[in-house]
């Protein structure tokens, strides 16, 4: 049943699009989220789906939508660098097989993000993206929670829609990209036109935010204690009572820690000495691997050049109660270790080139949701402000909330080109555009021109 509703949620999707072709852009974005796909074990996981949806995204945009609203932001250009760079090091990479497999999915993940933005042109294709983005999130979120309320969940043992540890669907992935949704979520509840906002959407916002909140827990991935952490730091910056906030949020706290499972703490406990880890001790041998790496190829080894390394590991243990406590030394040898760490992963596989086109990215789109969040707040603060000035502030504030958790997430997981990620970078891009061109002179006079209403007159298509 499961896998006869996702084939025909997914061909619904598709024959929706005949008529409004906007939504094989929705589609692609539910697919490439959820990997339907892997969920289905018949028709689904037998065709090249993502494809199809790739294709027809771009086929019905390129036929049929209007692009005359449409421009060409400096990030999305910076993107393209950075796509032919990647192409680039695949070309002379140090492990060509093992580099193409990683670029079969990458640039598709990096041309989508360039090709979003010219499609969204209207809030309601915004709010559209927005909700298919949290809620392809929230179905994975949903099941995850439940399983974790009724086992306690585990370190690489929570099972999500598929038994596939890799992708959005890895523990430490999920985590990070469940509590970076989380103001998405609750700006698509304030703000939707596309449900009626009430009890009913603020209570299943709440419920979906709670589910994203268990899902670091369910997992026992420390990133996402950290992207906790950020999330109700940077909340105090909008909230209107802060104190009380902090009361509540505090008083949660200690009321869940009675609940949370032994295994759970244990793990957290790590954060403070990463030596007594095995695991988080690898993590800072292949950092400091990757820096000597860099040293002799400046330009980078291609996607999964940390094939390469080989590491000597030194863990450190306390043995022992009370006065007769010591420290065992341990050292472990390990090989091809991962970088987890988006910001060693791009100086690894793309070089110093690569990171300063990576970061150069990410600190552009900070910079412009800043300047949205700060504009069209004084917008919708000035007397008489209209309703319709009453969103773009909130959604750029969300878009570089979520975008923050990422980056924070991205020191400790290797997720420079996850596809969520790209998706909130290319609706920022979108957001940028829209807002600047519906703001610009030319676009304030027309709006303020008066309408005139002559007999007989018929109006322009």
């Amino acid at each position: 049943m499961t896998d006869l509703g996702l084939t025909a949620f997914v061909f619904g999707l598709i024959a929706l699009g005949l008529r409004r072709p906007f939504i094989w852009v929705l589609a692609y974005l539910y697919v490439d989220i959820l990997a339907p796909q892997k969920i289905s074990w018949f028709l689904l996981a037998s065709l090249p789906i993502s494809l199809i949806v790739f294709v027809l995204a771009f086929g019905g945009w390129l036929l049929v939508d209007d692009k005359r609203d449409s421009r060409f932001t400096l990030r999305q250009a910076l993107l393209v660098v950075l796509l032919i760079y990647c192409g680039l090091t695949t070309m002379s990479a140090d492990f060509p097989v093992e580099a193409a497999a990683k670029w079969a999915w990458v640039w598709k993940a990096m041309v989508f993000s360039i090709f979003l933005p010219l499609t969204l042109r209207t809030r309601l294709r915004f709010e559209s993206a927005i909700l298919v983005m949290a809620l392809s999130i929230g179905a994975i979120v949903i099941g995850g929670a439940i399983k974790t309320l009724a086992s306690g969940g585990g370190y690489g043992t929570l099972k999500l829609f598929v038994n596939d540890n890799t992708g959005i669907y890895e523990g430490s992935i999920i985590s990070c990209m469940a509590i970076a949704a989380i103001p998405l979520v609750w700006w698509a509840a304030k703000h939707t036109t596309i449900f009626p906002r009430g009890k009913l959407t603020t209570l299943f916002a709440v419920a979906l935010i709670f589910a994203c909140m268990l899902i670091p827990i369910g997992t026992q991935a420390r990133t996402g204690l950290l992207c906790i952490a950020l999330l109700f730091l940077l909340s105090l910056r909008s909230v209107k009572h802060r104190f009380l906030f902090m009361a509540a949020m505090g008083a949660l706290a200690l009321v869940a820690i009675p609940f949370l499972p032994e295994s759970y703490t244990k793990r957290m406990d790590t954060i403070e000495n990463h030596q007594s880890d095995e695991s988080a001790s690898t993590r800072v041998a292949v950092w400091m691997w990757t820096l000597d790496y860099v040293k002799d190829h400046p330009l980078g080894g291609g996607f999964d050049a940390f094939r390469s390394n080989r590491l000597r590991i030194e863990t450190r243990a306390a043995t022992g109660q009370g006065n007769n406590t010591g420290v065992e030394i341990q050292q472990v040898e390990d090989a091809a270790r991962a970088y987890h760490s988006s910001y060693f992963e791009m100086l690894g596989e793309q070089g110093w080139p690569g990171l300063f086109l990576w970061l150069w990215i990410q600190a552009m789109g900070l910079w412009q949701m800043e300047r949205l969040r700060s504009r069209w707040r004084k917008k919708a603060a000035a007397p008489g402000a209209e309703a319709d000035v009453q969103w773009q502030a909130p959604l750029a504030n969300a878009l570089q909330q979520a975008q923050l958790i990422y980056l924070l997430g991205s020191l400790f997981v290797g997720i420079a080109f996850q596809a969520f990620a790209l998706m909130l970078i290319g609706v920022q891009c979108g957001l940028w555009s829209y807002l600047r061109r519906i703001d610009s002179p030319d676009a304030r006079v027309i709006r303020a021109r008066p309408k005139l209403n002559i007999p007989g007159a018929v109006a322009a298509n």
